[in-house]
Parts: C-alpha cells; structure tokens; sequence
C-alpha cells in the first residue's frame, strides 16, 4: 500500500522560504502524478501545485505561480514543493497526494494522501 509522509512545515515570517518534501513507500514515484493541496481552518481543500511523472510539465493554482516550485527525484522517492514569498494566507495544512491521470485539479482524481504538514506565516 502506497504512502505519503510529508514534513518540512513549520513557522516562517511573511516574505520567508519553506522547503516541504512528501516521501513515497510501498510503490514506485515515477507511476504517479504527484500533487500539493493544502487546507486552512474552517476552508475546503485546495489544489496547489502538480507535476507529471516524469517531470516534464508542472501546473501550478494562480495564487502561488511564480512564488512556490514543485520538484521530484523518482529516485528517492521524493517530491518538493520549495516556497518563497511566502503571504500570511499561505497559512494551512499541505498535504501530498498521489494519482494516475495528467492533469487534474481536483482532490478527487488522487487515490492517495498524506496526514499533511502545518505552515504558518505570521509574524
């Protein structure tokens, strides 16, 4: 059974960096199309950034392009979502998902999830 673990969340001043990685057991990276949504309280889950399973396209939600970059090693089993600029509604729980198709926005097109990391940008 496939999963995810995230990590590299934490608290960061508004304009700081984050580097979140999401691990992959019990399969193989390069099967899926690897995604970041994240969550704020009280908010539905929202897409965030995409990348195919070879690397070789990205799609990114218009309220983080050109400020976070998605990046995997199939290799490691390791995919990246690197945050700069980061903005106080930046502040959610991220999470890691793992799918078959290319391209999908939608949390359901993602068979797999991790528990997720917090961030939060805040003074």
């Amino acid at each position: 059974q496939v999963q995810l673990v995230e990590s590299g969340g934490g608290l960061v001043q508004p304009g700081g960096s984050l580097r979140l990685s999401c691990s992959l057991s019990g399969g193989v990276l390069r099967h899926y199309t690897m995604a970041w949504f994240r969550q704020a309280p009280g908010k539905e889950r929202e897409f965030v950034s995409a990348i195919r399973w070879d690397g070789t396209d990205t799609n990114y939600s218009d309220s983080v392009k050109d400020r976070f970059t998605i990046s995997r090693d199939n290799a490691k089993n390791l995919v990246y979502l690197q945050m700069n600029s980061l903005r106080s509604e930046d502040t959610a729980v991220y999470l890691c998902a793992a799918g078959i198709m290319w391209f999908r926005p939608h949390a359901e097109s993602y068979g797999f999830w991790g528990q997720g990391t917090q961030v939060t940008v805040s003074e």
